[in-house]
């Protein structure tokens, strides 16, 4: 990695005596399930302040069309659902933290339950469904495929009601601030018009995933890994880094952005087809289109290649077409919007990145190894989902470490404002004389060499390339100031790119979402461990 990433602590010349400033016992960064929740919690005893870079209803938990996974059913087991997490963690997930979040999970529905959340109901009872992975329907949602939209409703509503919570939105957070201990004392920000610097004795980042980072994703346009950057240059230990996990499915329609398909589709009986019309997946996996995610995402590329197409086809014609449309509306306006009758066209798909399992890495309280900083969700890397995640775990994830990470905020002995010494800023950046390169071509640039070199098939060479590749940038980019998001968004994604590659290119094993065509086999006596990186090391 170039020198210029490694010396750089802040992206913003920063002087705080000069700078707007707010004051907050509890900062959260990020307005998804895991941050909302963690705001809700912090909010028992302590004021608290939410920034998220865009609307609040701009998130990753708004898009998911999957369900939540929990023990709902009676026939159902807290000891499943472990199981089922291990075995698809493939051997790296933290039991301790796997058991934390199965037995927390029902309760914290019933929670959401009791909030006015919408679930899908049967007999009185939420409903549950099956998902590739799971041994048990287990899979509660809300509105069909829109189960992210009605949590967060929900979550919304219920923080506009606490009046000691107030919300920043369009809000971007540029960096982490720290004093000479390397103790987290707050960000500082841009408002659209202003920095602004937000002291907090306890900061969550709760910001979210990085699946902008590939040109193909599910994710919205927010989803740049910012707040696993910010972590990154404050001294945080980053894990799990090479595990990005792909959607086997999403809509596949030329020149249109890229739409998920839920799992919860195969799981009721949809099939998998070649442009050839042949039903491929039992060559690749006894339990076919149930087979957990990065098996399908692996098999489709394959099928791909294999007959020369750039997608292949979802078939639902068997289904019932009113209930469909009732089961899951968002993907019957969806399809409807491009012409596709479900019920005698197939549906075009491909797999996209979709969830970031590595971030910035937690205890099971949701402490980094920063004082006063915790994270929770997708920034986390809490070692819940090991190197694959178990669908419809992630809002389960986000749900408990929310609610933890907003507990341990607010009973810490430094939970007050008021305790916090804030100390003088001053940070200047030099003056760089280098050319300054176009940062959207760069960004495109970036995504395409994602795709290409640290996507679903990785192998040695590619990766170093890739690590080339981005050092070049880096050395006309992270030397510039920026003065909005456009610019510091680049800056994060060449980070984490950068730190991805090479985490990816370390790990010479394939194991869950992580597949070495050059290193075909997983090797336990060498990686059955996680993959740690910071600043400087």
């Amino acid at each position: 990695m170039t020198g210029q990433i490694e010396f750089r602590r802040y992206l913003v010349d920063i002087d705080s005596i000069s700078t707007h400033q707010l004051f907050a016992d509890c900062l959260v960064i990020g307005a998804g399930i895991a941050g909302l929740c963690a705001a809700i919690e912090a909010a028992k005893g302590r004021n608290v302040i939410i920034v998220c870079k865009a609307t609040l209803e701009d998130s990753n938990t708004w898009k998911a069309q999957g369900g939540i996974a929990s023990v709902l059913d009676k026939t159902d087991t807290f000891e499943s659902h472990i199981a089922d997490t291990l075995n698809t963690g493939c051997g790296i997930s933290d039991e301790k933290v796997v058991d934390l979040v199965v037995r927390q999970g029902p309760e914290l529905i019933e929670q959401l339950l009791r909030w006015g959340t919408e679930f899908d109901m049967a007999d009185g009872h939420i409903a549950t469904t099956l998902e590739g992975g799971h041994t048990h329907p287990r899979v509660a949602h809300a509105h069909g495929d829109e189960t992210g939209r009605i949590i967060t409703e929900v979550l919304i509503r219920k923080v506009r009601q606490i009046p000691n919570i107030k919300i920043l939105e369009n809000f971007y957070a540029i960096d982490l601030l720290t004093n000479d201990n390397n103790d987290c004392v707050g960000i500082i920000g841009h408002d659209k018009r202003v920095l602004q610097i937000v002291w907090s004795a306890n900061t969550i980042l709760g910001t979210g995933g990085a699946g902008q980072l590939y040109r193909e994703t599910t994710n919205p346009e927010v989803a740049t890994g910012d707040g696993i950057a910010m972590a990154y240059r404050a001294g945080a230990i980053l894990q799990d880094l090479e595990f990005m996990q792909f959607h086997p499915t999403t809509l596949y329609v030329a020149g249109a952005s890229r739409a998920l398909i839920t799992e919860v589709l195969r799981g009721e009986g949809a099939v998998l087809l070649d442009k050839n019309g042949s039903a491929f997946m039992k060559e690749y996996h006894e339990s076919a289109e149930l087979a957990p995610r990065d098996i399908v995402s692996r098999a489709i590329l394959a099928q791909m290649l294999k007959t020369k197409s750039t997608h292949v086809y979802l078939d639902v014609r068997h289904f019932n077409k009113e209930h469909f449309a009732e089961r899951f509306p968002l993907i019957n306006e969806l399809c409807e919007s491009f012409d596709i009758d479900v019920s005698r066209d197939l549906i075009p798909v491909r797999p996209s990145a979709h969830y970031m399992i590595g971030g910035a890495k937690t205890d099971s309280t949701a402490k980094t190894n920063i004082e006063n900083l915790y994270a929770c969700g997708e920034a986390a890397a809490t070692g819940l989902h090991g190197a694959n995640r178990l669908g419809s775990n992630s809002l389960l994830e986000g749900l408990v470490f929310g609610k933890v990470a907003g507990h341990e905020a607010s009973q810490s002995t430094k939970a007050d404002v008021s305790h916090i010494k804030h100390p003088r800023i001053k940070y200047q950046i030099p003056h760089s004389d280098r050319t300054r390169l176009d940062t959207a071509d760069i960004r495109n640039s970036l995504r395409a060499l994602m795709w290409r070199n640290v996507g679903i098939t990785r192998s040695a060479r590619p990766l170093i390339e890739a690590q080339e590749i981005i050092s070049f940038w880096q050395r006309y980019v992270m030397d510039k100031i920026f003065d909005g998001p456009a610019g510091w968004e680049c800056q994060n994604m060449l980070t984490i790119c950068q730190l991805m590659a090479r985490c990816a290119q370390m790990r010479e094993e394939s194991r869950g979402v992580h597949f070495r065509s050059d290193f075909p086999n997983a090797d336990d006596e060498n990686f059955k461990k996680h993959i740690e990186i910071s600043r400087g090391k």
